[in-house]
């Protein structure tokens, strides 16, 4: 359908839009007007995504004189694959003309896009691919052919056309998702991967990673040629703050000092055979870094790195220190480097630093200078390439050890060093560590908010919204929180606070491990497996938490109660495992056994697998899951948020468990003809300052007859909110405006 959105000709790819879909493309439109961010917390299951993408290629269609490009970010491959299946159905109602110069497709590694038989199947693609796509591999085999290690001839053909400029002949315009690219590959004997590469700077739109704009490292190779007028998004944003840490954050274990003193060895070795074999490789880098040139282009090689971050210019314009410059005396600034952090890790007390005095340290007791760490990171980089090294997982010890010096010799502000001896969950355990945290989430992504003209954080739950400008240092244009419009209640949120014995249940500390409690929530989950049908799934606060209640479960004897009406399959740390756990459990929902799934808050599944249907129609979450407020990395960062952003401690810690626990209970409903329940287990939930912090689309939901339930009344609840759902209702009149009812509305407008 087409309509207009004030002035705008929209193509939207479906017979209806729901009137928050349309309110959402006002509210972007603004933003893309007044060139500015956004912020918006959109309901799940309210086709976001269809909304967006429409909106954004149709503005830019309608202004051929102001370009614009799509960068939208996801967090998995899987949502990768439904916005690029999205963007297909799009382009199939755009008018020929305008989709045959629109390109799109998904950017992701190597291990996802291989099309290479042996390398592919192997364990380790990233290292096969680079000793078959190597620069100086392909030196060698251009005058040796004979001697030299097989080409990759799916390179060797991208190679080709990319120096005759004939990549554009490979692929034409479309939606190309990560499948596509491989059968392209195969079809046509082209690398899908380096094509990707190369063709993210010719295409609209783009469907990657969040990693690929927040992470420096990997910013400063994907997506340094990105203009200013692009818009980016990250989608499912709601811990958007914890991936920027966790990009610039780094810990550093006994293990990795040793691995690092290995990886120096070996390092050492290469120079010796260079020296005497190859001596010219090490000089010509050597004349480079003189140069000021970094191995990788014509960069200054503290450029290469650092490209994308807020800096000052005086350090951007800065040449490699002399003292790091020739191989072998970089050689020894790593091994004191190495030494003195093997010294500082064998300590018997807890230390908490800043990045500016742990670096003045270094100088006094190694004689490093701070600049020279800042340059570490980049010099490693280079020296790798020199020594043709392809395997580089392997020098991954080293490499973390000098991403550490680098970020301590960068930044000032923002940071701690926290050396402890002991593990904090554990304390008879010796487990030595030096943890560079990050406690400024803005220092990643502040770059992209001053780089791209538009840049917009949407998700399902961002309650309360109000906070995340302060968290992220940015001031949106447009902040909005939009309600889901539904023709009947197909949400049903609860909050339990008691067993059906009246005794209040909680995973506060000293009540979690109470007998009572966790009879209480095994008879909560016996009860609802023996009346919800279909598939059932359970949150629990922790991993540990949850070993601790199903072996309690299992000792007393519920879970076999359980297991009587539904079987249960369990989350576990390995990924494979949880995989495997998952196909069974729709499996037994597929063939009407029904099913219990027990999953953690903040684990895998909570990010981006949906229960929709048949596959949830109930998610308890048992408890509130705050963070271990007895992390020392947490303590420290909630000290930063304090005299930084004026957080409040206990205003943050209920804030991040809320939107946790309302990004669990989310799996449950992905659309309006679904229907599925919440219940949050937990007395605390029946708090206002809890239950205000949730997202208003489940808050609207959650009447005041539900906000202190026994487990007897939840049951009742459930069996009548069942009973509704069974009954006939009118689909037609939860489909949305049609594009009759819009052009009516606008000629409304007009005549008032």
């Amino acid at each position: 359908m087409w309509f207009d959105l004030d002035g705008l000709p929209v193509c939207f790819p479906y017979d209806a839009i729901y009137p928050e879909q349309h309110e959402y493309m006002g509210e972007l439109k603004r933003a893309l007007d007044a060139r500015g961010h956004a912020l918006l917390e959109m309901p799940t299951g309210t086709g976001k995504t269809a909304a967006l993408i429409s909106l954004i290629t149709s503005y830019a269609l309608a202004n051929p004189s102001r370009p614009l490009r799509l960068f939208y970010c996801t967090r998995t491959v899987h949502e990768m694959e439904k916005t690029l299946a999205e963007l297909r159905l799009l382009f199939s109602h755009l008018p020929p003309a305008d989709a045959c110069r629109l390109l799109a497709l998904g950017l992701s590694s190597r291990k996802n896009l291989c099309v290479h038989p042996q390398v592919s199947a192997s364990g380790a693609v990233d290292t096969g691919c680079r000793r078959l796509t190597a620069s100086w591999v392909c030196e060698k085999a251009a005058y040796d052919r004979e001697s030299a290690t097989p080409l990759c001839d799916y390179f060797e053909t991208f190679d080709a056309a990319a120096r005759k400029g004939d990549l554009a002949l490979y692929i034409q315009p479309g939606v190309y998702t990560l499948a596509d690219l491989r059968s392209l590959g195969r079809e046509r004997r082209i690398c899908p991967y380096f094509l990707a590469r190369h063709m993210v700077k010719h295409a609209n739109v783009v469907v990657y990673s969040y990693q690929y704009l927040l992470d420096p490292r990997v910013a400063s190779i994907v997506s340094s040629e990105m203009q200013k007028d692009c818009v980016v998004v990250f989608d499912e944003v709601h811990n958007i703050d914890n991936v920027c840490i966790e990009a610039l954050s780094v810990s550093i274990r006994k293990q990795t000092i040793q691995g690092a003193k290995g990886n120096l060895r070996h390092i050492s070795q290469q120079i010796d055979r260079f020296k005497a074999t190859d001596a010219s490789r090490l000089n010509a880098e050597y004349r480079r870094l003189v140069d000021g040139l970094a191995q990788r282009g014509n960069l200054p090689i503290s450029d290469a790195w650092l490209a994308n971050l807020a800096l000052p210019d005086d350090i951007l314009k800065e040449a490699v220190p002399g003292n790091i410059r020739k191989a072998e005396h970089f050689l020894t600034v790593l091994w004191r480097l190495v030494r003195n952090l093997d010294e500082r890790v064998d300590t018997e007390n807890v230390v908490n630093e800043r990045p500016v005095s742990f670096a003045t340290s270094i100088y006094s007791l190694a004689g490093i200078e701070t600049t020279t760490l800042r340059f570490l990171y980049d010099r490693l980089q280079s020296l790798l390439l020199t020594l043709e090294i392809t395997d580089t997982d392997e020098f991954m010890h080293i490499q973390k050890i000098c991403d550490f010096a680098t970020l301590i010799g960068t930044y000032k502000r923002g940071f701690s060093i926290i050396i402890e001896p002991y593990d904090d969950r554990m304390p008879d355990i010796r487990d030595p560590v030096i943890q560079l945290s990050c406690h400024d989430a803005s220092l990643a992504i502040q770059p992209v908010f001053n780089r791209f003209q538009t840049v917009v954080i949407t998700s399902g739950t961002l309650s309360p919204i109000d906070l995340y400008p302060r968290l992220l240092n940015f001031n949106p244009v447009i902040s909005r929180s939009f309600t889901m419009s539904l023709t009947r209640d197909c949400i049903c949120p609860m909050v339990l606070t008691r067993g059906s014995d009246q005794l209040p249940v909680s995973t506060k500390f000293d009540m979690r491990s109470d007998p009572g409690v966790v009879r209480n929530y095994g008879r909560l989950l016996l009860e609802m497996a023996s009346a919800v049908p279909d598939g059932i799934v359970c949150f629990f606060v922790s991993y540990s938490y949850m070993d601790g209640i199903v072996s309690s479960w299992n000792d007393m004897g519920i879970l076999q109660e359980i297991m009587q009406h539904k079987l249960v399959f369990i989350e576990t740390p390995d990924v494979v495992e949880t995989t495997l756990a998952l196909d069974n459990y729709r499996k037994a929902c597929d063939c009407g056994r029904g099913a219990v799934f027990f999953s953690v808050a903040r684990g895998k599944v909570v990010e981006g697998i949906d229960f929709n249907r048949h596959y949830g129609r109930l998610v308890i979450m048992f408890g509130v899951p705050f963070q271990y407020t007895l992390s020392k990395i947490l303590r420290a960062r909630l000290e930063y948020l304090r005299e930084t952003s004026q957080i409040q401690e206990g205003d943050f810690l209920t804030f991040d468990a809320l939107r946790q626990a309302a990004q669990c209970v989310g799996r449950v409903i992905r659309s309006k003809a679904d229907y599925g329940m919440m219940i949050f287990a937990d007395k605390r939930y029946s708090r206002h300052d809890k239950r205000s912090k949730l997202p208003g689309w489940i808050r609207s939901h959650l009447h005041d007859a539900h906000l202190n339930l026994s487990t007897d009344m939840a049951l009742h609840t459930a069996r009548e909110f069942l009973r509704r759902m069974a009954q006939p209702y009118d689909k037609a009149g939860s489909s949305g405006q049609t594009e009759e009812n819009l052009q009516d509305k606008a000629r409304d407008a007009m005549e008032m």
